[in-house]
């Protein structure tokens, strides 16, 4: 266990950290409009972030949003190696704790792929998205500890 998780400690610094250029990266679809937007749903309490901490330092994350019992995936950085993988990890054993429903990805890679990530085809994610969003989950705001 080299990592320590944490939720909403740290959103803030999450979604800046998602913005931030990695290198080779141009340019980012994270705006501070939209950062600002995202810092007010999650003051209401509907985005979330997930922290991933190493010896007290923030290496890695996922923030997203909840509507019930579905979790949109918005986006996830690292700054060390396994960092992001853990967060996804660490979200689906959250969501999963929490009776969530549905998690969305958005854009299925090699790593989500690996861990279990699936297409769904358009008419089948319109009726899962309606029954989750219906459903009640509410995402906490505590890691569960084993």
């Amino acid at each position: 266990k080299p990592f320590e998780v944490t939720v909403n400690r740290a959103f803030t610094e999450i979604i800046q950290e998602c913005a931030a250029l990695a290198p080779g990266r141009r340019s980012t679809w994270i705006t501070p409009e939209f950062i600002g937007a995202y810092t007010d749903l999650h003051r209401h309490g509907h985005a979330h972030s997930l922290e991933i901490w190493q010896h007290e330092k923030l290496v890695g994350g996922i923030y997203g949003v909840a509507i019930g019992g579905y979790f949109a995936g918005e986006s996830m950085f690292h700054r060390v190696a396994n960092a992001s993988k853990a967060a996804l990890y660490y979200l689906v054993q959250h969501l999963k704790a929490r009776d969530f429903a549905l998690l969305d990805i958005q854009m299925p890679t090699r790593v989500t792929l690996q861990m279990g990530a699936t297409l769904i085809p358009r008419r089948d994610f319109l009726k899962r998205i309606r029954a989750a969003q219906s459903a009640p989950a509410d995402f906490g705001a505590d890691f569960p500890r084993a």
